[in-house]
């Protein structure tokens, strides 16, 4: 019973933490709405590169959201939405930054860098192999606060962050944290785990192909107990996008089976790279 409620207090104090955290990229979302476009479609198309990797690196979804809208209209391209999603790591980012902030400062600053050469080598290999891509679409973006901040904390905080995010995210912890502290109670899983961290690692890559936040925190659980090396996590951060690919889905299932075909094969080997290198 003491560990029920041990793990209740603690996916309570990450939920509140993830809920103070999007509410706080979402403002922030509202600020700068709308200027993207002008910035993005003026200069050199690396300036395309740092943005959209920049917008994945934000925790959350709100990043992702916006890059498929900026993509959906042409406004970026196919390798920097690849970009994005490989730096984004939906909203296990905000678990991450809960859990160890200084260890997910430096991932998140690492997939940012890396997103950026990611987006203009998938560009590279678009155009080498003449890959055929999306067609402008327009679609009608949701601008939250626009009908004033009664109706954003209602519709918005509410029926949005709260109950489709938050909620869930403290089902997936609080269900991660009791599997895994029960394993641990019969097992010796700091001892076992080690002999299959290529194991590990594949399966991260593959339970990374869902489109949706939740069975990835797994991971992000294993990685805070010290049961699996940097190297799963860093290939798990980068195959998984949360649900941010979802809006793409809808729209292109071809162009987001190649994206997450991408970064499943990015994720693999820069995660093998990393654990041949110690990590």
């Amino acid at each position: 019973m003491e560990l029920v409620l041990n793990i209740l207090t603690e996916s309570l104090k990450i939920s509140l933490f993830v809920f103070v955290m999007m509410v706080a990229v979402d403002l922030l979302n509202l600020k700068v709405k709308g200027r993207l476009e002008v910035i993005l479609k003026s200069g050199r198309k690396w300036k395309q590169y740092i943005i959209a990797s920049g917008l994945g690196v934000l925790p959350g979804c709100l990043g992702s959201f916006a890059g498929v809208s900026l993509y959906m209209h042409g406004v970026i391209s196919f390798g920097a939405l690849t970009g994005l999603m490989f730096a984004t790591a939906g909203d296990e980012q905000f678990v991450m930054l809960s859990m160890f902030p200084l260890t997910a400062v430096k991932l998140f600053l690492i997939l940012f860098i890396l997103g950026i050469f990611i987006g203009y080598v998938t560009d590279y290999f678009v155009k080498k192999f003449n890959i055929k891509t999306r067609a402008e679409c327009e679609v009608e973006q949701y601008h939250p606060g626009k009908k004033g901040y009664r109706h954003y904390i209602k519709d918005h905080m509410w029926k949005h962050i709260i109950k489709k995010h938050v909620f869930k995210i403290f089902l997936w912890t609080f269900g991660a944290l009791l599997v895994i502290e029960l394993v641990m109670q019969f097992l010796d899983l700091q001892s076992i785990t080690p002999h299959y961290t290529l194991l590990l690692m594949l399966l991260s890559a593959f339970i990374g192909l869902i489109p949706e936040s939740g069975p990835h925190l797994i991971f992000v659980m294993m990685f805070s107990k010290g049961l699996i090396p940097f190297s799963v996590l860093f290939t798990s951060s980068i195959v998984q996008d949360g649900h941010g690919i979802l809006p793409l889905l809808s729209y292109s299932i071809k162009d987001s089976a190649m994206i997450k075909t991408f970064n499943f094969a990015f994720g693999l080997i820069l995660g093998f790279a990393l654990f041949l290198l110690g990590f």
